[in-house]
């Protein structure tokens, strides 16, 4: 059960949640103009199967990335990062298949679970949609370093991580929520895209030499570390910045800007990369990023929910 829990890398799942709390938040403090009280929209049964099916994936995807490079030979001795269950022995491939198997099944159990009580017997079209998104989520998630064409060894895992852990995961759950797409919360589920593809990256950098080697074209491959530098600043400032327009656009007043305290671990994370020579010292700071996105996300639901507050209090004054 250990080598198990070691093979989920637990300290991925809170990454891989942030944009389901804000997107679920941000529909119970944004009721639309057919709907009184912001209880009719949010469902916390949408919300739990939401994190459930988020966290099912996130699962999937580490093992399926430590089934894919463990059989190709990419975790090897020239790896930095802490070793992974095929390396070391502790699970055989053929065990870590069989696990992929079954919680590629148990997430796309708790998707169909999700997508009925989003819409229930109606809205077929949308659930024939958002079942399609699931199983090419769980797709993605397996074929990102497994099999002869893994996209991750081509340098497009980058763009998984965007979509899926950003746009899918913000502004999906926000419509089975609300049947509607807000178009501000594009801002946030882009950042938070953003700030996970920036864990990616710093994982990318840690491992660029072992990488190269291994033939995995990642984005840092390709382009080398000191650019990598680069793209990484623009990532994570781009993000930064989408945050705070939200919050001018959504009118947030100033005691409504919590959300810039994880401005600040942020902000020492890219002085840190920056002042980094030797990319194996990076491996703290993959976890350091993930928690940071996770605090913004939850610092910002916070923030949503003092506009909760004040939607109440003048549902009150008005019905009065």
């Amino acid at each position: 059960m250990k080598h198990w829990i070691e093979a989920a890398r637990l300290r991925t799942l809170p990454l891989s949640v942030s944009g389901i709390i804000v997107g679920s938040i941000y529909a119970l403090s944004n009721p639309t103009e057919t709907i009184n009280t912001p209880t009719e929209v949010f469902s916390w049964k949408v919300f739990g199967f939401a994190l459930l099916t988020t966290l099912g994936l996130q699962v999937l995807s580490n093992f399926a990335n430590d089934y894919g490079d463990g059989i190709k030979g990419t975790d090897n001795a020239d790896r930095v990062g802490p070793q992974r269950a095929i390396q070391s022995g502790v699970i055989t491939p053929q065990a870590m298949k069989k696990a992929i198997i079954i919680t590629s099944l148990l997430t796309l159990l708790s998707a169909i679970i999700l997508i009925y009580f989003a819409f229930g017997k109606t809205n077929f079209v949308y659930s024939l949609f958002f079942l399609v998104l699931g199983i090419a989520a769980i797709a993605s998630a397996i074929r990102y370093t497994v099999g002869n064409s893994a996209y991750g060894y081509k340098g497009f895992g980058d763009v998984f991580v965007f979509v899926f852990f950003g746009l899918v995961s913000t502004l999906g759950v926000n419509f089975l929520h609300t049947k509607e797409i807000d178009p501000l919360l594009i801002l946030p589920a882009i950042s938070i895209g953003l700030l996970s593809v920036g864990v990616l990256n710093l994982n990318n950098m840690r491992d660029e030499e072992s990488d190269r080697k291994s033939g995995k074209n990642t984005i840092v491959v390709q382009i080398g570390g000191e650019k990598a530098k680069i793209y990484h600043f623009s990532i994570i400032i781009t993000a930064m910045i989408l945050v705070v327009i939200f919050a001018v656009l959504n009118d947030y007043r100033f005691d409504q800007y919590l959300f810039l305290l994880a401005y600040i671990p942020l902000t020492k994370h890219l002085i840190t990369v920056y002042k980094n020579q030797n990319p194996k010292l990076l491996d703290p700071e993959l976890k350091k990023l993930a928690l940071s996105t996770f605090l913004l996300s939850v610092l910002l639901t916070v923030c949503m929910i003092s506009l909760i507050s004040d939607i109440i209090v003048n549902l009150f004054l008005g019905g009065r």
